[in-house]
């Protein structure tokens, strides 16, 4: 990719007013809606693939072509990576390139449904990766921000150590107050240059000169 991306627009100044009353609602309140056939197939097959292999689990959702999972099932070849995007044709693009690393699956999956699947069947994951998500950047779409949306709970009980990467600041800022009104223990929210990129969009961004930010907690089991 080449390096003409746009810094992220947005008509919201800092942190949403509304923020922490979305947060505490969701909170107080559990999620549940119907999975889609699709992504129940997609969590069978998961289900079955970690069957009788007692490793550490990492999830990397939102994986888009899926290079980022492929490089943190090579770094960890001690643990089982399932990467999961909701795009097939995105995912079809490491179709046929190279081996996939025997220790890496590639599913289509709709986030949501899928850690709701994930949480009931009391996963709990060693590492959870959340790369570049869609930042929803206007002011009145908040509530789809993943730190917003009703889904926020489910994905803190999925547990171990949570990591979101974003080329918007206001993204990782928010992230990281959520966290802590969830009663998180110390998030760390941090600007940084990755020497090796992990995302065709990671490489993108750092290609045109975009500031980036990480935030990381380590998610106590629920």
């Amino acid at each position: 990719m080449s390096g003409d991306s746009k810094p992220v627009e947005s008509n919201q100044e800092g942190i949403h007013p509304d923020l922490e009353w979305a947060v505490r609602r969701h909170l107080a309140h559990e999620y549940l809606k119907p999975q889609a056939p699709h992504t129940l197939e997609a969590f069978q097959l998961a289900t079955a693939w970690i069957a009788g292999r007692d490793l550490p689990l990492i999830l990397d959702s939102g994986c888009g072509v899926g290079e980022s999972s492929c490089k943190i099932a090579l770094e960890n070849s001690d643990c089982l990576v399932i990467g999961i995007d909701k795009s097939a044709m995105r995912l079809s693009k490491n179709q046929g390139v190279s081996a996939l690393p025997p220790n890496l699956l590639l599913l289509r999956a709709d986030v949501v449904d899928f850690w709701i699947l994930a949480v009931c069947a009391q996963w709990k994951l060693q590492h959870h990766f959340l790369l570049y998500p869609n930042p929803w950047p206007k002011s009145r779409h908040f509530m789809r921000r993943w730190h917003a949306h009703p889904i926020f709970p489910t994905l803190l009980a999925l547990g171990g150590k949570l990591e979101l990467r974003t080329n918007w600041k206001t993204y990782a800022q928010e992230f990281a107050q959520s966290l802590f009104w969830a009663d998180v223990k110390n998030p760390i929210c941090t600007e940084f240059e990755p020497l090796d990129p992990l995302t065709p969009f990671e490489r993108k961004y750092l290609a045109s000169s975009h500031r980036l930010w990480k935030v990381e907690a380590n998610l106590r089991p629920v």
